[in-house]
């Protein structure tokens, strides 16, 4: 299954900008950022992708109805998780006032968009301060589409769960759409599942093969390389024999990691695995930090990051691709200096030439802080729905896009 593709979904186009002015647009966007200690937005990134739709609509003279979940509340509201600073944010990003409503529901809500006028920009308080939103409450989905006329979603980072905002709305509101951001990540991602530029890589990292085996499995018999790091490599080397030490890794699915290497070699997927490791006693206070062959790791010691010959195969590896996906670390990325592996792939990525796709908070961050972002072909603001996506799976906020007939 190659998911849906960009031309089948709704776009603005199909909702007529020309016929919005004056009405009211419910936006499903995800403001679900990180905040400072003082509580202030702590990374805007979110917020700037989602301006291209937002400024299109407020030229179209449409009501702007905004909503998105924060973090995970529980059992109601909580004023670490609001979304008024992120209102404040985006009033600067737009340049322009942006009303806040300290419900999304309810009176507050209903008072607050009734008065908004053209062009106008209201926020709602956070979604999940309702147990109805994760539950897909009927009413509660009611309840947020009798805001508006209008459904627009540019939150790809939560279409993969069926939550009243992202589908009960949508399905009450018979003039939906999906924004800007939304068609650029089924673009992008459906791009990696057609008929892609070869060579096709793929580097797999973070701490588990849990929640991309799916991915994995959908993508291999596509690629031509596979790189993998961080805990997830460390399954696949204990999975050919290798003594890991301490290191973190996945006993209860070393018959999975065998079997996947064994589909590589029958398709003739060239697989990477680390050659080369850099090991610690502690991570949090480290006495000793080596760099050892992935088959001698010293008792006592964990991996935690891959070694430089391992990051100039990577590199070699990663300059031959014509198409490439990225998602996770390959190494304890948040912890410098076990981050040196990680930042040596962003930087291999900034050289591809061919397209490049990279998901996931870490594997963002990296490149960001890397510099090389700009180069990068596509970065996803979806990690988990990016890797659905491409796990073949139907995501419900995408589905209930698509153009009929």
């Amino acid at each position: 299954m190659d998911g849906p593709t960009k031309t089948r979904l709704a776009t603005l186009e199909d909702l007529d900008l020309g016929t919005l002015s004056g009405r009211r647009v419910f936006v499903r966007v995800d403001f679900n950022v990180p905040m400072t200690k003082t509580g202030e937005v702590g990374d805007a990134t979110r917020l700037e992708e989602a301006l291209p739709t937002l400024r299109e609509l407020i030229g179209a003279g449409a009501k702007l109805i905004l909503a998105s979940h924060h973090g995970r509340p529980k059992g109601g509201p909580d004023p670490k998780y609001s979304l008024r600073p992120v209102a404040r944010k985006l009033a600067e990003l737009l340049g322009r006032p942006v009303r806040f409503a300290t419900d999304c529901i309810g009176p507050a809500a209903e008072a607050e968009a009734s008065q908004l006028g053209p062009s106008e920009v209201l926020v709602l308080e956070n979604l999940r301060f309702h147990a109805g939103e994760t539950a897909n409450d009927p009413d509660f989905s009611t309840a947020l589409a009798a805001l508006a006329e209008a459904y627009v979603d540019d939150a790809f980072g939560s279409a993969h769960r069926a939550h009243a905002s992202v589908v009960g709305v949508a399905e009450r509101l018979p003039r939906r759409a999906a924004g800007r951001l939304m068609v650029r990540e089924v673009e992008a991602l459906s791009r990696l599942l057609g008929e892609p530029d070869r060579p096709f890589a793929a580097i797999l990292g973070g701490a588990k093969i849990e929640g991309k085996i799916d991915t994995l499995l959908n993508l291999l018999p596509r690629l031509d390389l596979l790189l993998l790091g961080g805990g997830m490599a460390n399954t696949f080397l204990a999975a050919q024999g290798f003594d890991l030490g301490a290191s973190l890794f996945e006993p209860d699915r070393l018959d999975l990691a065998k079997e996947i290497l064994a589909r590589a070699a029958e398709r003739g997927t060239e697989v990477l695995l680390p050659t080369d490791l850099v090991v610690t006693d502690d991570l949090d206070a480290p006495q000793r930090i080596e760099t050892v062959p992935a088959g001698a790791i010293p008792s006592g010691t964990k991996a935690v990051d891959v070694g430089p010959d391992t990051r100039a195969a990577y590199g070699a590896a990663i300059e031959r691709a014509r198409t490439l996906f990225w998602n996770g670390p390959l190494g304890v990325f948040e912890k410098p200096p076990f981050d040196a592996g990680t930042r040596a792939v962003a930087q291999a990525l900034g050289g591809v030439r061919g397209f490049s796709v990279i998901g996931g908070g870490e594997t963002v961050a990296a490149v960001h802080q890397a510099g090389v972002a700009e180069k990068i072909g596509h970065v996803s603001t979806g990690g988990g729905a990016s890797l659905e996506f491409l796990a073949g799976k139907i995501l419900p906020g995408v589905a209930v896009l698509e153009r009929e007939g």
